[in-house]
């Protein structure tokens, strides 16, 4: 038998099985054939504000397994790519308990990870030390995936034209996140996440302005002062469920999972992604693995 003789019989194969990595390629595939594209794209998410577990693993070898399943089915005639992205431009929340010098930590709290000093003294950043493990850990497992950084694609403008659309569509965005949360979050919810220029602090503050003609964003900064700034080059971020839509329509993403807890916020991500322009991808929902106490990991 033939390599092209192997790889049809085995597609035929792939087009009868219910095993659930076929059945979510399937759906790739029939998604191409309403919207045809010259390459296929995979995401996964991290959260580099602790190192990498078995939880990322998970994500990354179930998504490797339908990436697999949809190179089969098409005989690998579609390009496809895996981004593995990081949210490395999140502000650190609380200090690790699992780091060496902690003291030094505390003043850069509600800082961008990637602007947070390295404790472990050998990375630019705390972010960049933890998007080192990651790709570390991946690699030990020989996945075939392109690192993304959320600094990189903040900063260096492949966020910038999204990002003008986000300000433009404002309202739509807020009209979206508003019923989902308490009245009290709704008196200072705002789409962007402005970086302080006085503390360098992500701030969860409400918009006074936004300017779709200018691409800016007004809001009161830590020292009391009015600030208004341009929403390119990673002034401000998006807000996590912004953010999750946003990035589906900026990089075009035709495949995502996510655990459990994320399934109630489906609806959202994938309105937010319709109204930035972009067609939501196809998902899947996995269970999360839990640690000793019955806790997500």
């Amino acid at each position: 038998m033939s390599v092209t003789e192997a790889a049809a019989t085995l597609r035929e194969v792939a087009e009868t099985s219910n095993a659930w990595p076929f059945e979510e390629a399937k759906k790739i595939v029939a998604r191409l054939k309403k919207k045809p594209k010259d390459e296929v794209i995979f995401e996964t998410g991290y959260g580099p504000s602790g190192l990498p577990h078995i939880g990322t693993f998970g994500e990354v070898a179930r998504t490797t397994m339908v990436r697999t399943a949809f190179r089969i089915l098409t005989e690998d005639k579609i390009p496809t790519r895996l981004l593995a992205f990081s949210d490395d431009m999140d502000g650190m929340r609380k200090v690790p308990e699992n780091v060496p010098n902690r003291e030094a930590l505390f003043d850069h709290l509600h800082k961008p990870l990637t602007r947070v000093p390295d404790p472990f003294g050998t990375h630019e950043s705390f972010g960049h030390h933890n998007n080192a493990m990651l790709r570390r850990f991946l690699d030990t497992f020989g996945f075939d995936y392109e690192f993304a950084s959320a600094t990189d694609y903040y900063t260096s403008g492949k966020f910038d034209a999204i990002l003008l659309r986000a300000a433009e569509r404002y309202q739509a965005l807020m009209d979206i996140m508003l019923p989902t949360l308490g009245e009290e979050r709704q008196a200072t919810y705002s789409c962007f996440l402005p970086i302080s220029p006085s503390t360098g602090r992500v701030l969860y503050v409400p918009m006074k302005d936004v300017n779709p003609k200018k691409g800016t964003v007004t809001f009161t900064d830590e020292d009391g002062t009015d600030v208004t700034l341009d929403v390119r080059g990673g002034r401000p971020k998006l807000q996590w469920k912004p953010d999750f839509g946003m990035r589906w329509a900026a990089l075009h993403v035709d495949f995502e999972m996510f655990g459990k807890d994320h399934q109630t916020n489906q609806h959202i991500y994938d309105k937010i992604c319709a109204i930035l322009g972009g067609t939501p991808p196809e998902h899947y929902v996995y269970e999360l693995f839990l640690d000793a106490e019955g806790q997500k990991i």
